[in-house]
């Protein structure tokens, strides 16, 4: 614990309500710690890699060459290491793009919602993420504003020869009917046993009435440690649609938690997750229905070869007064040897009459019938394989909208 909590210089470290904001969240995560398997919400990932003392924090930024090549038209923010690498981009009139830092010190208005949505004292790599809170963007878009192009959030990491830590914070505000198109693009560049760990937190505000489309692809190094913690407060009218692709890493954790506060507010909740060798990915999901006439929907599905190992968490909360609610929930995943592993927990909480509520998990294998006719119309094993697995995760890959993604999401899924 001592190593991922470190004493480095920050950013306003001599203004005081600031360090008392990052104060709270090293208390806070000096108190729960590394969770361990006796923790509940942690039992199924084994969290014991990511106590390691031998993570750094660089001190300094690194500039690289590295280019991401996205197949669509996007306005792209980029990280390096961690670290906020200021780009040429215009953005369109009623949109807003601040380095975190600037909008703490100069826009007084992310207190609002800035470290307000999830309780430090549960989620304790929050915590943590909140005592080093420096690097990360603020996004607001405005009242009515749609943005044409996706906004894409690029994280990438080149190690070197030290195993680095880094801690992101991002803010994102969507006023009144506003509309996005919000990606997260987390990839690496070295060695393919590089050892690091990302540590996210997203804040997603949704005013009434508005709209966002929010796709994740974590590809990262296969020993390198990714968790992430996304809170979504929706409120009237307002529409959050997700989908996360996990690929890589030696433990990866996405965790969602979705907070439908006022009715007509809706949330669909989609992952795919594919790994091989001794990989552990998890997604976590916790829906809150706490308004009357809210609906979500969430479909994930693994593809789990080797020795390695899925999880897929999910709750449905349902609260005393959200009636004439609607969620629902299904979990499938697909076993590629006879060593991998998925363990599946779905839960709901239902404390109101008149609701339709459902949640379902199953398992399986390829099929043999199947693999056999391609292999006898000259499709090689590995092809048809391919094949099988390509159709097995076009339905939950299908829900996104933007068809420029979705392809690209498609081959990212290879």
């Amino acid at each position: 614990m001592s190593s991922l909590l470190q004493k480095i210089p920050l950013i306003g470290k001599e203004i005081p309500w600031l360090n008392d904001v990052r104060q709270k969240g090293a208390e806070a995560f000096a108190k729960t710690g590394v969770p361990t398997a006796k923790t509940e919400a942690w039992k199924y990932t084994k969290p014991r890699e990511l106590c390691g003392d031998d993570f750094v924090i660089k001190q300094s930024k690194k500039d690289s060459d590295w280019k991401a090549d996205l197949p669509f038209e996007a306005y792209q923010i980029r990280f390096e290491n961690g670290y906020f690498c200021p780009q040429e981009s215009t953005l369109p009139q009623g949109v807003e793009v601040v380095p975190l830092i600037e909008a703490m010190l100069f826009h007084p208005e992310v207190w609002k919602h800035l470290c307000k949505m999830a309780d430090i004292n549960k989620y304790p790599f929050a915590a943590l993420n909140q005592s080093y809170l420096n690097e990360g963007v603020y996004i607001r878009i405005e009242k009515n504003v749609e943005l044409k192009k996706p906004l894409v959030i690029i994280s990438h990491t080149t190690p070197g020869e030290e195993n680095l830590f880094f801690n992101l914070h991002n803010l994102i505000v969507l006023e009144e009917n506003a509309a996005a198109t919000l990606v997260e693009y987390h990839t690496w560049s070295g060695e393919v046993k590089s050892r690091y760990f990302a540590n996210l937190v997203n804040e997603i505000y949704l005013s009434a009435g508005a709209h966002l489309e929010h796709i994740k692809v974590q590809a990262e190094a296969f020993k390198a440690n990714h968790v992430a913690l996304s809170v979504v407060a929706a409120n009237k009218d307002s529409e959050y649609k997700s989908f996360c692709l996990q690929r890589g890493a030696n433990i990866g954790r996405n965790e969602t938690l979705v907070k439908l506060q006022e009715s007509g507010a809706c949330a669909e909740v989609n992952a795919a997750y594919i790994m091989n060798g001794w990989a552990t990915l998890d997604t976590t999901t916790d829906i809150e229905h706490l308004s009357a006439q809210t609906t979500s929907h969430q479909l994930v599905k693994g593809v789990i070869g080797g020795d390695a190992k899925g999880v897929f968490q999910g709750k449905i909360h349902i609260a005393p007064n959200a009636v004439k609610t609607e969620g629902n929930q299904l979990h499938k995943a697909l076993l590629l040897s006879n060593t991998a592993e998925v363990d599946v927990k779905p839960e709901l909480e239902i404390f109101a009459d008149d609701v339709k509520c459902s949640h379902g998990a199953a398992s399986g294998e390829l099929d043999e019938d199947q693999l056999f006719y391609m292999r006898s119309r000259g499709i090689g094993l590995e092809e048809a394989r391919q094949i099988l697995i390509d159709a097995y995760l076009e339905d939950v890959i299908g829900k996104i909208k933007h068809e420029g993604i979705r392809n690209w999401v498609e081959k990212e899924a290879k």
